[in-house]
């Protein structure tokens, strides 16, 4: 008989909260193309389907690829939007880097997709780790039972975690590089220009 597939915590974004928490992904926001009818969590107040661009779409790229990276195998990743921020009105969920995109649909908010989610994994006794810094997400998911196993970070503290990561990733790629530079290839233009003059003369 097979083994029994381990199932992995459940890691839960709460998208637009994350986006708007640091410079990391406000940086990459057009406030310009937000219509005033949009908050500045990304819900929509009227229809901006006319809109000309999405200017969420970098930050929530962005975003997909630093949660891949924070989630690194160890978990199911899956970032939650609220479905008014989403310019196709179809409003497709994706699956980008092994992570899942989840859009709200009409009538619900992402805060409802969230808590559900929290709860359904909960049921299941599976462990949650929740990103979100919204006081209302953390209190709701926080109380009931099983609800000691929802881990709460805020969305700054996944910030600083992915900037760790990249900090590591560029360490590590700097130590390569310079472990394959050559003896000459250290050395300064000055050091490098007597080595040659001292070659030439042997």
């Amino acid at each position: 008989m097979a083994p029994s597939k381990q199932i992995r915590p459940l890691l839960l974004v709460d998208g637009y909260n994350v986006l708007r928490a640091t410079p990391r992904y406000r940086a990459l926001i057009d406030d310009s193309l937000i219509p005033s009818s949009t908050t500045s969590k990304g819900r929509r107040i009227k229809d901006e389907r006319d809109m000309p661009d999405d200017p969420f779409e970098r930050a929530r790229q962005a975003l997909v690829a630093d949660v891949a990276a924070f989630a690194q195998h160890k978990y199911e990743a899956v970032i939650v939007y609220d479905g008014a921020g989403n310019l196709s009105p179809e409003r497709p969920n994706l699956f980008e880097a092994g992570v899942r995109v989840v859009f709200s649909q009409t009538g619900e908010s992402a805060d409802s997709v969230v808590e559900r989610l929290c709860v359904q994994a909960r049921r299941s006794n599976r462990k949650v780790t929740l990103v979100t810094s919204d006081n209302d997400i953390r209190s709701t998911v926080g109380i009931g039972p099983h609800a000691d196993s929802v881990v709460k970070i805020s969305s700054q503290l996944l910030v600083q975690e992915v900037e760790h990561i990249d900090r590591d990733t560029r360490g590590a790629l700097e130590s390569r590089t310079y472990a394959r530079m050559t003896v000459e290839d250290r050395l300064s233009p000055k050091s490098r220009a007597k080595l040659n003059k001292f070659l030439r003369r042997s």
